[in-house]
C-alpha cells in the first residue's frame, strides 16, 4: 500500500486562494458581460447554440426546451432553470430595448407574471441578433475555444456589429462587484460612434449631445442632470427616472358626479405594475394617502393605463405630487458601467466603452476582409485556370486523351499550360457542358469582377481610412434597418425637480429663462431645435433657392415667448402635444418630444394651436380615401399626456392633411389626376362635428386615383399646384366652380408629360413655399415669380434629374413674431 502524503497548509492561505479562484470564475464565467459583444457567457452560448441549429428569423420556431438542452449538453453545464431564465430575458421586450430572441408563447409580463414552462414556449433568433451579432461568425472573425469537455468548439466572443452592451444594457452581481448598465437608443449610439470615427478627440459635451441619456424599453421619463453626467463620464451615477402621468376629467353618470382622475400610462423601468398597485392600495388602506376613491387597471394590448379616481374636492396635481413622493412613480436607477476588458473587470466611462467597441469592430472587419480575400484569391486561381483551358481547348483534350493515368494527366496539364495543382484539378473536374464560348465569356466577366473585388479588399487592409469608411457605412445601414424612435422622454432636472406634469405655468418658467425670444424650428426631416433671431436671419428664408442638396426645409418657425401649444398629427389619426420645453440648440428627432403612443405612425403634420380664439375657427382633417371632418379647437386645448385618436380610420386608410379652417372660407381638394373641387365652409355644407364623428365623403376616388391634398383659401387668394414630374402652376381659384358633395369637380392642371400626377397643392397665402424631391434634394420658390393662370394653363416646368420626382410642397408656418 502506497504511503499516504499529508501536507499541512495554513487555513487562511487556502481559503484566500480558493475564494479568489471562485470569485474570478463567477466574474469571468457567469456574472459580468464582455465589453465587445455585451453578453454574459450563458447568453452568448444560447445565441450560438441557436445559430448552430439554424433558428434564424426566416425559419419556424423551436421549443425552448430543445435550446436549453443543447446549451446544457454542449456549452454550459449548469442548471437548466438558470439557462431558461437567461433565454426568457433575451426575449422580453420590456426587459431588453432590442430583444435578441423572438419568442412565441408566454414569456412573462410587466406584472411579474412568470413565463410558461420551457416545454410550452417556442423561440428563434430575432433579426437584429441574426444580422447584427451572428452574421459574421463563420468568416473567421473571432477565435474558437474547446468547450468544457473538448467535444465542441465555441466562440470566445461574438462578432457584434453594434455595441449591445449599451443598446440592451446589463445587470449582474459578481463577487465583491456589480454591474447595472441601462439600455440606450440605437440611432443615438450609432450617431455617436460615427462622430467618434470622424473625430476621435470629440469633446465629452458633444458626445453627451449624441447620447443624452438612457432609453428604457418601457418608456417613462428620466431627468437629465448630475446623475446622467456622472454615469457617462465616470461609469457610475444615480439616474432619476419616473413614470408618465396625466390628469383626465371623467364623465359624469347617473349615479356619479363629474370628477378627476390621475391616469398613468408608463411606469419606471423594471417596476412591476401589479406590485405598484398593491403597495399604493396598502398606503390608501393605512390612511397614508387620502383622496383616492378607486384604482382601476385598464391596460390592454394597446398599452398601459392605470386610472386613479379622485374625490370631488381633491386637487389632482396634489395627488400626483404625493404619488411621486411616496410611491415608486419616481425612483432612481443606480448605474454602474462595469464590464470585462481583456478578461478583467473594469469600470468604464461612455467614451471608453465606445472606444473599446470600435477597436474590436476594427479587428473583426480586418479579419473578415482577410477571410474574404483568401476566398477571392482561391476562386480567382480556379477561374484563371479554367480560362487557360478554354483558350487552348484542343490541346487540353489531346493531353487528356493521350494519357491513361489521371496523375500523369494532371502533371502534363500543369507542365504544358503552366497551371497550379488546384487549377489542374478544377479542369479535370469540369463537366463537358461548360466547354462553350458562352462559359468562357462568363468566366472572363467573373475574373474581372474578382480582380476588382480583390483590389477593394486590399485597399481596406492597406488604408485605415478606407476601413473606417466601410465601418461607418455599415453602421448607417444597421441604423436604417433597426433604429426606432426614443421611448423614454428626457426632462431637465433643474426645471422638473418634483413634477412630471407639464403645465402652462411650467412652460412659462421655461420661456422666461434662457429661451426668452428664441425661435422654435422644426424641419421637414423631423429635426427640432431652438435658434436665436440672429441665426434665423442668416437663413434668408424670404429668398428663393434653386434645386440642390440644401438643409431640410423648415415647416414651422415660432417665437416661443407666447408659450404655444404645438400639435403633432400622425398618419394613424392620432394627435398629441409636442413637448417643446426640452428642445435645445442641438437638433434632435421630434420623436423625443412626442407621447410614446404617437410614435407608432408617421408624423404627417405639425400645427401650432392659436393662443387666441377666433369665432368659428376649427381644424379640418382629410383622410387618404377622401373623407373630411371639422373639429372645434376645444377638442385640442386640453389634450392628455398620451396620444388621442381624433379620426377613426379604416384599415389601409391614413390621415393625409390637417387644415386650419374659418367659417365662410373655401376648401379646395385635389386628386392625383388633377381633379379639383371647391367647397364653401358653411354649417349646412361642412358643419363642425364631434370628435367621434366619422367624417363626410367629399371626393369619391376613381380606380387608380389617390388624394393629392387640400387647403383653405380666402376670397382673393389662389393655389400653387405641383406634379410629380416638376410641373408648377399658380392657379386662380375664381376659375374653379363652387361644387357640392358628390360632384366630380374639374381638371385644374392639364399635364404636359404622360403618366404625370398631381402630388400637392397649397394656398398662396404664404409668399414662400419649399419643395422636397425623391432624391433628397429640395428647392424654395417665391410664389410671386409665377403668373396667375386659369384651369387651362400648363404652368412652368422645373428641370429635374433623371428619375427624380417632387414628393410634396412645404409651406412655412410662422407666427407674427417670427418675421
Amino acid at each position: 500500500m502506497a504511503e499516504e502524503r499529508i501536507q499541512s497548509i495554513g487555513l487562511h492561505n487556502e481559503l484566500q486562494r480558493s475564494y479568489l479562484e471562485y470569485a474570478m470564475s463567477v466574474i469571468v464565467g457567469r456574472a459580468l458581460p464582455d465589453v465587445r459583444d455585451g453578453l454574459k457567457p450563458v447568453q452568448r452560448r444560447i445565441l450560438y447554440a441557436m445559430h448552430e441549429l439554424g433558428l434564424t428569423p426566416r425559419y419556424s420556431y423551436r421549443k425552448s426546451a430543445r435550446i436549453v438542452g443543447d446549451v446544457l449538453g454542449k456549452y454550459h453545464p449548469h442548471g437548466d432553470q438558470a439557462v431558461y431564465d437567461a433565454l426568457v430575458r433575451l426575449a422580453q421586450d420590456f426587459t431588453s430595448r432590442y430583444p435578441l430572441l423572438d419568442g412565441h408563447g408566454n414569456f412573462g409580463s410587466v406584472d411579474d407574471d412568470p413565463p410558461a414552462a420551457m416545454r410550452y414556449t417556442e423561440i428563434r433568433l430575432a433579426l437584429i441578433a441574426s444580422d447584427g451579432l451572428l452574421d459574421e461568425i463563420n468568416q473567421n472573425t473571432v477565435d474558437l475555444i474547446p468547450n468544457f469537455d473538448g467535444s465542441q468548439e465555441e466562440p470566445i466572443v461574438l462578432p457584434a456589429q453594434l455595441p449591445f452592451l449599451l443598446l440592451n444594457g446589463c445587470s449582474g452581481i459578481a463577487v465583491g462587484m456589480t454591474t447595472s448598465i441601462p439600455p440606450h437608443n440605437l440611432g443615438e449610439v450609432v450617431d455617436a460612434l460615427i462622430a467618434m470615427i470622424r473625430k476621435p478627440k470629440l469633446s465629452d459635451e458633444v458626445l453627451l449631445d449624441f447620447i443624452p441619456g438612457p432609453d428604457f424599453p418601457t418608456g417613462g421619463e428620466i431627468f437629465i442632470g448630475k446623475g446622467v453626467k456622472d454615469t457617462y463620464l465616470h461609469g457610475r451615477g444615480i439616474i432619476k427616472m419616473g413614470g408618465v402621468a396625466h390628469i383626465e376629467e371623467l364623465q359624469s353618470t347617473k349615479y356619479r358626479n363629474r370628477r378627476c382622475a390621475v391616469v398613468i400610462t408608463e411606469l419606471p423601468y423594471q417596476l412591476s405594475k401589479a406590485s405598484w398597485i398593491e403597495k399604493l392600495a396598502d398606503q390608501i388602506n393605512d390612511d397614508k394617502i387620502t383622496g383616492i376613491t378607486d384604482i382601476r387597471d385598464e391596460s390592454d394590448r394597446d398599452g398601459m393605463r392605470l386610472v386613479i379616481e379622485l374625490g370631488r374636492s381633491i386637487e389632482p396635481k396634489e395627488i400626483l405630487n404625493i404619488l411621486q413622493r411616496r410611491t415608486s412613480l419616481q425612483t432612481n436607477f443606480s448605474a454602474i458601467i462595469l464590464a470585462l476588458v481583456n478578461g478583467q473587470p473594469v469600470q468604464l466611462s461612455l467614451r471608453k466603452l465606445l472606444e473599446h467597441f470600435l477597436s474590436y469592430r476594427e479587428v473583426t472587419v480586418i479579419r473578415r476582409t482577410q477571410n474574404t480575400l483568401d476566398h477571392v484569391d482561391k476562386r480567382l486561381e480556379v477561374v484563371e485556370g479554367l480560362i487557360k483551358a478554354l483558350c487552348d481547348l484542343p490541346r487540353v483534350i489531346r493531353i487528356i486523351q493521350s494519357l491513361k493515368n489521371i496523375d500523369n494527366t494532371k502533371l502534363n496539364l500543369q507542365a504544358h499550360l503552366n497551371l497550379t495543382s488546384i487549377q489542374a484539378d478544377a479542369i479535370l473536374n469540369m463537366p463537358l457542358r461548360r466547354l462553350t464560348n458562352f462559359e468562357k465569356n462568363t468566366l472572363l466577366q467573373e475574373s474581372t469582377l474578382l480582380r476588382q473585388e480583390r483590389r477593394d479588399l486590399y485597399l481596406l487592409l492597406k488604408e485605415r481610412e478606407a476601413l473606417l469608411k466601410s465601418i461607418t457605412n455599415e453602421l448607417k445601414s444597421l441604423k436604417k434597418r433597426f433604429a426606432t424612435p426614443r421611448r423614454t422622454v428626457l426632462r431637465d432636472e433643474n426645471i422638473y425637480p418634483n413634477n412630471y406634469l407639464t403645465t402652462k405655468v411650467e412652460q412659462q418658467q421655461v420661456v422666461e429663462g434662457p429661451l426668452l425670444n428664441s425661435q422654435l424650428l422644426i424641419s421637414q426631416d423631423g429635426q427640432v431645435r431652438i435658434s436665436s433671431i440672429q441665426s434665423i436671419k442668416k437663413l434668408r428664408l424670404e429668398d428663393s433657392v434653386e434645386i440642390g442638396h440644401h438643409p431640410s426645409p423648415l415647416q414651422l418657425l415660432l417665437t416661443i415667448n407666447s408659450c404655444p401649444n404645438v400639435l403633432a398629427f400622425s398618419s394613424t389619426g392620432c394627435v398629441g402635444l409636442l413637448r417643446w420645453e426640452m428642445v435645445r440648440e442641438q437638433p434632435r428627432s421630434i420623436a423625443n418630444f412626442l407621447p410614446h403612443s404617437l410614435r407608432e405612425g408617421q408624423v404627417i403634420q405639425i400645427v401650432p394651436l392659436p393662443s387666441y380664439t377666433k369665432p368659428n375657427l376649427s381644424l379640418g382633417l382629410l383622410s387618404s380615401d377622401g373623407h373630411f371632418k371639422r373639429l372645434p379647437l376645444e377638442v385640442f386645448r386640453d389634450l392628455p399626456g398620451q396620444a388621442t385618436t381624433i379620426f377613426k380610420l379604416k384599415q389601409g386608410v391614413n390621415l393625409l392633411r390637417v387644415i386650419a379652417c374659418l367659417e365662410n372660407q373655401e376648401l379646395i381638394l385635389g386628386s392625383s389626376m388633377g381633379r379639383l373641387l371647391r367647397f364653401k365652409l358653411q354649417k349646412g355644407i361642412l358643419p363642425i362635428v364631434k370628435r367621434t364623428a366619422k367624417g363626410t365623403l367629399l371626393l369619391k376616388l376613381l380606380p387608380g386615383e389617390s388624394m393629392a391634398g387640400a387647403t383653405c383659401i380666402e376670397d382673393q387668394s389662389g393655389l400653387i399646384l405641383a406634379t410629380a414630374k416638376g410641373q408648377i402652376k399658380r392657379l386662380s381659384c375664381s376659375s374653379l366652380k363652387v361644387t357640392e358633395r358628390g360632384h366630380l369637380g374639374q381638371i385644374g392642371l392639364p399635364f404636359r408629360k404622360k403618366g404625370d400626377t398631381l402630388v400637392d397643392l397649397q394656398s398662396t397665402s404664404s409668399e414662400i413655399v419649399s419643395g422636397q424631391l425623391s432624391s433628397g434634394r429640395s428647392f424654395r420658390l417665391r410664389i410671386s415669380d409665377y403668373d396667375i393662370e386659369s384651369t387651362l394653363g400648363f404652368g412652368q416646368q422645373m428641370q429635374l434629374a433623371r428619375g427624380e420626382r417632387i414628393k410634396r410642397l412645404i409651406p412655412l408656418i410662422r407666427n407674427s413674431n417670427s418675421k
